[in-house]
């Protein structure tokens, strides 16, 4: 009897110290939060804020504006910034700083977008992984990294899961290397918008609405052109769309490996696209969205796309079931039931009063090689007479030159 006894007050003791340990680990969240908050607001220039391993519940956004910081953390998997109890925010992290470097951390389940970068110069992330932990869903935040209108931007070996927007975003930006990174699973899984120079290599996209988006959006501070995606792996970017309704990628078919859409000097090449259900790649103009206006554009706006290059690429697969019944139609209309899209779909829209014999000037033209086929889909006359014509598009157009970072960040 005494021994029955004895165990039921190990029990309870044990069942005691758990409550214990449980208090303590929210105590220690507590503290924790209010010492990385005074980190941030204390830093100087050269200061780094090293983040030991584990997992840390934050229930406000944190803020950084000091040039020159460095955030640390010990590994994507080991040091977690838990924002699942977030109250207070939106974002999990807004830095309005230059020279920033964030590395080897996780943010997980911010209420809006997890890291936003505005307006800084040398910007580094590096080995940091973003993720809305219950998957797919409108409710998730927009955008996971996030550097806009920023300099010499460097995003690496990082990973990001379940945006409701863009899992990877660069917008109105200049200078910009996006490379080794892995987008899952979110709307667009990586995004260069109305940005200049942008370089987005040995990527992998897959399980996104869109794999890899080049965009031109009306009504922002700079036009975007000279992008190059290549050496990328886009496959299965099948998820249905689940932005949030009024979002410019809500109108983005689920299905989609490459989309432009109104960007200029755009090369696609040496890339891996397989199993889009949509087409591997589409190029499209503003009146082929959700925000298009039609009592006009801007002045300043070029709705068109102008100057694509796509060559090189190894696409297999996909085209096969597009998204939404306007695309379904044409798919059936042209390549019957069981037919599929080719590898290349353009939605037909092209500046009419630059048009010398049909055709754009040599530099603004959309020139394809080693594709299986292109579909003009005439969607200024609403798809009445889609063309299967590759003749428009054999061309070549100059080769874009590397971005140079400079200086080369050092990680």
């Amino acid at each position: 009897m005494r021994k029955t006894h004895t165990l039921i007050a190990v029990a309870l003791l044990l069942a005691g110290c758990g409550h214990q340990e449980a208090a303590l680990q929210n105590q220690n969240d507590a503290s924790f939060e209010s010492k990385l908050e005074q980190q941030l607001l204390d830093a100087k220039p050269g200061s780094v804020i090293d983040i030991p391993a584990g997992h840390y519940s934050l229930k406000r956004g944190l803020s950084l504006r000091t040039d020159g910081v460095t955030i640390r953390g010990a590994g994507m998997d080991k040091t977690v910034l838990s924002f699942k109890g977030q109250v207070v925010g939106p974002e999990g992290l807004l830095v309005n700083a230059n020279d920033f470097t964030i590395e080897n951390l996780a943010i997980e389940d911010t209420m809006g977008d997890a890291l936003k970068i505005n307006q800084g110069k040398n910007i580094t992330i590096h080995g940091v992984r973003i993720e809305w932990t219950n998957g797919p869903s409108s409710t998730n935040g927009a955008y996971g990294l996030y550097p806009v209108k920023t300099q010499n931007v460097l995003v690496e070996d990082s990973v990001v899961i379940g945006a409701s927007d863009a899992g990877i975003y660069v917008g109105q930006s200049n200078n910009i290397v996006v490379r080794r990174n892995r987008a899952e699973q979110n709307v667009a899984g990586i995004e260069i918008e109305n940005s200049v120079n942008a370089d987005v290599y040995d990527n992998t996209a897959t399980k996104n609405t869109g794999g890899i988006l080049v965009f031109n959006m009306p009504n922002l501070s700079q036009a975007g052109h000279a992008s190059r995606v290549f050496h990328n792996k886009v496959f299965a970017n099948n998820t249905g769309n689940f932005a949030k309704k009024g979002a410019a990628v809500a109108s983005v078919p689920a299905g989609s490996g490459v989309v432009v859409n109104s960007n200029d000097k755009v090369e696609i090449f040496d890339n891996d696209i397989a199993d889009n259900q949509t087409a591997s790649i589409i190029i499209s103009s503003y009146f082929s969205t959700n925000y298009y206006n039609a009592t006009g554009v801007a002045a300043d706006y070029n709705p068109y796309p102008k100057g694509i290059y796509v060559y090189g690429n190894r696409i297999t697969g996909g085209g096969d079931s597009p998204d939404g019944l306007k695309l379904k139609t044409l798919k059936t209309a042209v390549y019957g039931l069981t037919g599929k899209f080719p590898d290349v779909l353009w939605d037909g829209y092209a500046d009419q009063k630059d048009l010398v014999d049909g055709l754009p000037p040599a530099n603004d033209r959309i020139c394809i090689q080693d594709v299986n086929g292109v579909l003009n889909a005439d969607g200024p006359h609403e798809y009445k007479n889609p063309s299967t014509d590759t003749k428009p598009y054999q061309c070549t157009l100059p080769k874009l030159p590397p971005v140079v970072l400079n200086p080369e960040p050092k990680v």
